[in-house]
């Protein structure tokens, strides 16, 4: 560390900004962002790190830009998992237990009072706040809320009252996922495994075999016509059940789930799967087929029961290719039913055969599958086979005979997940229920989806490719259900046996926290929509809150609102972040409509996904104490873009704690230095081009090239400097000025020790609010870059032959391009097309005349240039450097570089081999 002794440690300087940014209106600009909140039911692991770390540097950066900066917190706890976590904690669930005691390290005595949900809320907001204080995150605390509160519910019933006033909550029928042990609806919040399943509806094709029916699920109705076999798993047994007074035979998984899907199920008897193998079933559209046996089926897809489309389904193909292999089924052929380009009569066979499967557990089955899948729905097309379908595409086919069949053959439509299991916090299994008493959001009208669709064209989006996905998520958003009977929330004002679920009452509270500070103190009694309407829409004249309060609450929202920037992760694109433009767009005016969003990356422990529920995390608080916070937000910041993962590994963590260590002795090393040397102003130029990119890549949200510049770059500057000074000689008054705006770059990354820095080097106040540096144009000085570039450059070439030729060199001679070579740069560097540039320069006079000699350097000139950043062939063009002076001028650096005797000759005055191959920016070398 030099002789500099950080005094402050990170608890001085925590202490320090304990009420540093409580934000308040003010004459200067706002910059209002934020997170999406954390549900606090267990501790931070690093991957919530970056995700509040990262608008934290944002929030920094721009406080010091002189915004006035808004970044916000609260907790979310509406929904059921506490109430599922206090359950299992309850009993005694020894897996819980363990997570709570082991990993989140909770003390026992606390874990006795998790048995109320209101306690784990409590303990872990607790937590949260204070690690969140730990890691040096700059939030006002004074709005903290959690959804739970009075205030915050009559904010929710505010909302909701506008909603449905426009129609856009109704009552209807629909399939949710649902935890029988909750008796309530689940969202993916309240999920312990499957929060990816998506509800899918399928069709049951039904068979009929000695008076029973006998259904099939299946997404493609149309593929009936090719049915050759169903297949029955011969180690399930299967049961009898009367469904709506009809006899069917079906997995007891799957009459169980019918059961949650309105309809009247007993189950009247069993049958071993292996009992049915061989037996003959029916269906008009495809005639009779046998059932074979097949150990692949789940019973709990589906009904447990699979038709089979040999000529079409891969899976099937090959199952059957398995059992003929064996001599059995041999008289059973693939019936095809779709012609599609690109494939021939029996297009799973041929796909079988491209990928090279060998049976039907090669792990590239399901990639072939879907292969063919899409190109039959995007292309193909039914054959005569399929009698009054023949000619249409599978895509309209689809639809009409899947009506066909529920119109003529008494099929139904059932509900299912795409995959299993779906585990609830409480720790059960949860299913697909239709409830016919649900409130919904109304996300399928078309008018509605317009507007959103309107708006995310005027929103700033980071990184802009998430535009499509946001679009596509608003196509496909159908009616959301938005109540539950169960959980912690805000109860439906018009019919509280309800309660709005978790992503329903999280779409507009980035408005409520301009106001949480100050409506904290108003009786929740009081706060009427109409108290609400005057306060965020300026209608109306209440009389439940005095003027006076109202319109200071209206003034500060108005000032921070709209929100600047949101911050949150890509898998919420789905959901939450969509959500809230619908909620926004019903309620807000077009002047107080979302700004802007900042998607992120997801997290990764040593390569695998980080989860709680399984273990799989690196407790925040567990990092700060081991590496420090800096080197913690360092690392996050660093390590990618926001948008992109990012991969917590403890090896390289530790790197950057050595990086900072670095970063002090630097400016310790710099403290006290005064007077000037040669590359003093090269050095102040760099910086000023440092500052420059850096502001640049935090104005993008480019978080990790930021850092890239701003320690990296100014690292790799200085060590630079530091080596071509002459020997002693501690530098230049220079170096203070890289100090300070050093520290005051850093400062958002690295804030502890970067308060400490500022401290220490004399400064008063907090580097927080510091003036972030500007480039100064005046000190940026192209020619002296250029050279010293070109010097950085011949010094590399220079160690790379002598590493090739491995000899001590005993002289060094350099050998300098001509000027015609020179305006061969020029002039390949202007050309627009490069392959035409030889023909047209060889066109002069003064180049035919060299011939041969021309034509081979303007060829190397070409490969040069396309080995050069474009900004340094530009700069090489417009400012031709002076080569001789440069190398004159450095020799007796270059000659302590190497301990050798360095000439410096311009290429024509020298008879040497080498001289033809000397280029603009790239002399001959020869070493002897």
């Amino acid at each position: 560390m030099g002789d500099l002794e950080l005094r402050l440690s990170e608890a001085d300087v925590e202490e320090e900004w304990k009420t540093a940014f409580h934000s308040d209106p003010s004459e200067k600009e706002k910059c209002y962002i934020n997170v999406a909140y954390p549900y606090p039911s267990g501790a931070m692991h690093v991957g919530h790190g970056r995700t509040y770390i990262v608008p934290d540097v944002i929030a920094r950066f721009w406080r010091m830009r002189g915004r006035q900066v808004l970044y916000p917190m609260a907790f979310h706890v509406t929904g059921s998992p506490v109430i599922g976590i206090s359950k299992r904690i309850a009993r005694g669930d020894a897996k819980t237990l363990s997570l709570y005691r082991d990993l989140y390290k909770v003390p026992s005595d606390v874990i006795d009072r998790f048995s109320d949900p209101l306690a784990i809320v409590d303990h872990f907001s607790n937590e949260y706040q204070r690690v969140m204080s730990r890691l040096g995150l700059s939030i006002d605390w004074r709005r903290r809320f959690t959804t739970i509160l009075p205030q915050y519910s009559k904010f929710i019933e505010w909302q909701y009252s506008h909603l449905n006033g426009q129609g856009r909550v109704v009552r209807g029928e629909h399939p949710v996922k649902y935890c029988p042990q909750c008796d309530n609806p689940v969202g993916d919040h309240d999920l312990l495994e499957g929060d990816k399943a998506e509800i899918v509806r399928f069709i049951f094709v039904n068979f009929e075999m000695d008076g029973y029916i006998i259904p099939c699920a299946t997404l493609r109705p149309e593929t009936i016509y090719g049915v050759t076999n169903l297949w029955v798993n011969p180690d399930v047994r299967y049961v009898k059940a009367d469904v709506d007074g009809i006899a069917w035979l079906l997995s007891r998984e799957a009459a169980e789930k019918l059961a949650l899907q309105k309809h009247t199920v007993a189950i009247t008897g069993e049958v071993d799967g292996s009992e049915l193998i061989g037996r003959t079933v029916s269906h008009p559209l495809c005639g009779s087929v046998r059932i074979l046996p097949a150990g692949f089926v789940d019973p709990d897809m589906g009904s447990g029961i699979v038709m089979s489309v040999p000529a079409h389904a891969p899976f099937d193909y090959i199952a059957l290719l398995d059992l003929q292999k064996k001599g059995e089924y041999t008289d059973i052929e693939p019936v095809s039913l779709i012609k599609v380009d690109g494939y021939g009569e029996i297009p799973a066979k041929e796909a079988v055969i491209r990928h090279g499967i060998v049976d039907q557990h090669d792990p590239k089955m399901d990639e072939v599958t879907q292969e063919v899948y899409s190109a039959e729905f995007s292309r193909g097309k039914l054959l005569a086979r399929c009698r009054e379908h023949e000619g249409k595409p599978v895509r309209v086919a689809r639809e009409d005979v899947g009506a066909v069949m529920e119109a003529e053959y008494g099929s139904i439509w059932f509900y299912d997940f795409d995959q299993q299991p779906v585990i609830c916090r409480c720790g059960s299994r949860a299913y697909v229920r239709i409830l016919d008493d649900q409130w919904f959001l109304t996300y399928s009208d078309l008018e509605w989806k317009q507007q959103v669709h309107d708006q995310i064209e005027k929103i700033a989006l980071v990184p802009p490719e998430v535009r499509a996905e946001f679009d596509r998520t608003v196509d496909w958003l159908k009616d959301w259900a938005c109540t539950r009977r169960v959980g912690l929330g805000t109860r439906v004002p018009w019919d509280p046996k309800w309660l709005f679920e978790p992503l329903s009452d999280s779409t507009v509270y980035m408005a409520y926290y301009t106001i949480a500070h100050r409506i904290s103190g108003i009786p929740a009694e009081s706060l009427t929509p109409e108290v609400f309407d005057y306060i965020f829409l300026g209608r109306g004249n209440p009389v439940n809150v005095d003027r006076t309060t109202l319109d200071a609450l209206r003034s500060e929202f108005l000032y921070w609102y709209p929100y600047n920037y949101r911050f949150s992760a890509k898998d919420l694109i789905s959901n939450h972040l969509t959500f809230q433009l619908f909620h926004h767009r019903a309620i807000f005016p077009d002047e107080l409509q979302p700004k802007g969003m900042v998607v992120f990356g997801m997290g990764l422990l040593d390569g695998a996904k980080m989860s709680s529920s399984k273990g799989n995390v690196f407790l925040l608080e567990d990092a700060a104490e081991e590496f420090g916070a800096d080197t913690v937000r360092m690392f996050l910041v660093g390590s990618a873009e926001p948008w992109q993962d990012f991969d917590w590994r403890n090896e390289l963590v530790s790197s950057v704690r050595k990086q900072i260590e670095r970063f002090i002795g630097y400016i310790a090393e710099s403290g006290g230095v005064t007077g000037t040397t040669d590359v003093d102003a090269w050095l102040s130029s760099r910086l000023q081009r440092r500052i420059a990119k850096m502001t640049e890549s935090l104005e993008l949200f480019q978080t990790r090239q930021a850092l890239q510049e701003a320690y990296f770059g100014i690292e790799s500057d200085l060590k630079w400097y530091r080596r071509r000074l002459p020997a002693g000689s501690p530098g230049g008054a220079v170096l203070g000025e890289v100090s300070d705006a050093w520290v005051r770059l850093l400062a958002p990354v690295i804030p502890f020790t970067c308060e400490s820095l500022w401290r220490e080097m004399g400064h008063d106040g907090l580097v927080s609010f510091a003036e972030w540096p500007a480039p100064d144009q005046t000190r940026i000085n192209p020619e002296i870059e250029l050279a010293e570039e070109l010097i950085v450059r011949t010094i590399e070439d220079i160690e790379s032959i002598i590493k090739i030729i491995q000899v001590t060199p005993g002289q060094l001679t350099i050998l300098l391009a001509p000027e015609w070579k020179y305006e061969v740069f020029r002039r390949v560097a202007a050309a627009e097309d490069k392959r035409s540039v030889t023909k047209e320069l060889m066109k002069d006079d003064s180049m035919r005349k060299r011939g041969k000699e021309a034509a081979n350097t303007i060829s190397q000139v070409i490969k040069l240039i396309h080995s050069l950043p474009p900004q340094l062939v530009e700069d090489i063009s417009s400012l031709a450097p002076d080569e001789y002076e440069i190398f004159t001028h450095a020799v007796t650096f270059i000659e302590k570089e190497f301990s050798v005797k360095v000439k410096v000759l311009h290429a024509e005055a020298s008879g040497h081999a080498k001289a033809g191959m000397a280029l603009p920016f790239k002399p001959a070398i020869v070493i002897e």
